[in-house]
């Protein structure tokens, strides 16, 4: 059993290090660890998950950290910056705690996040004191920061999802990392594309999913000329039209688009098998 005891002491060592860390200290002891493991793993959004099942102790004792954290008391944006953290972090404890996934629905792809029975809706989690879900931190905690860009930032495990940064959240560089997190979003086809010929602006699943957080976020902040589109679309365009390209902003102001959105790609964020790991 030498696997688990390594496991175990790394997670005794890690809350020995949080305990002897004075307490404005702790979050940065928190956030070197979760970074250090992203800048490792993650390359450009993709994942290796074989090897960070292999090497799972820093991410196992990162999860086990969670559940002490006291959020009330931190600031705004710190607060956030941890939930996007322990969101992100969870997911890929999810993935490599049943990588590889076997088949069990040909709803989605065979190699799939969603291939995980309960992954978003029943599998329990402890962060901040309390016991979630997935789902339960996208669709309850993260409205309370009125920050739809949050959405975008989320590593779903899946292609289809933001792309997954090889940094973690800070509550310093939060602005920042949100800004980014658009901006990404406008120039990934999965996210934003525009057909001319078409005539359509086909943008993530996301944006529905998250209709009601958008729209109250971005609706009222679209150019004058877009006033008599639908909410969410003057959400998107107010979002995401400053970080397009100029030809695409062009066909924009045609003003004669038609809003589609991109079924969204579970398809597993796995880099294994490239890259020699």
């Amino acid at each position: 059993m030498p696997f688990v005891v390594r496991r175990s002491a790394f997670a005794v060592l890690t809350a020995a290090l949080l305990l002897a860390t004075p307490r404005a200290q702790v979050g940065d002891v928190r956030q070197r660890a979760f970074d250090e493991i992203l800048d490792l793993y993650v390359r450009d959004g993709e994942v290796y998950y074989r090897a960070l099942k292999l090497e799972r102790a820093k991410l196992d004792g990162f999860v086990n950290s969670l559940g002490a954290v006291q959020a009330e008391k931190l600031s705004r944006d710190d607060r956030a910056a941890f939930w996007l953290n322990a969101y992100n972090a969870l997911i890929l404890q999810t993935v490599i705690d049943h990588y590889p996934t076997e088949r069990r629905s040909n709803e989605y792809p065979a190699k799939s996040i969603r291939q995980i029975p309960g992954a978003f809706e029943r599998l329990p989690h402890r962060a901040a004191g309390r016991t979630v879900t997935l789902d339960q931190i996208e669709q309850t905690i993260l409205p309370e920061f009125h920050d739809p860009r949050m959405y975008l930032a989320l590593g779903r495990g899946a292609q289809g999802s933001g792309r997954l940064r090889s940094e973690a959240f800070s509550g310093a560089k939060l602005e920042t990392q949100l800004a980014e997190a658009a901006a990404e979003c406008a120039n990934r086809a999965q996210c934003v594309r525009i057909d001319r010929e078409a005539n359509t602006l086909a943008v993530s699943a996301i944006f529905s999913w998250r209709e009601k957080e958008f729209t109250a976020a971005y609706a009222d902040k679209a150019p004058a000329a877009f006033a008599q589109r639908a909410p969410i679309e003057r959400a998107v365009i107010a979002l995401l039209q400053p970080k397009l390209l100029t030809i695409e902003k062009e066909a924009l102001e045609q003003n004669t688009f038609r809003l589609v959105y991109t079924p969204f790609d579970w398809t597993l964020n796995d880099l294994t098998g490239r890259g020699g790991r």
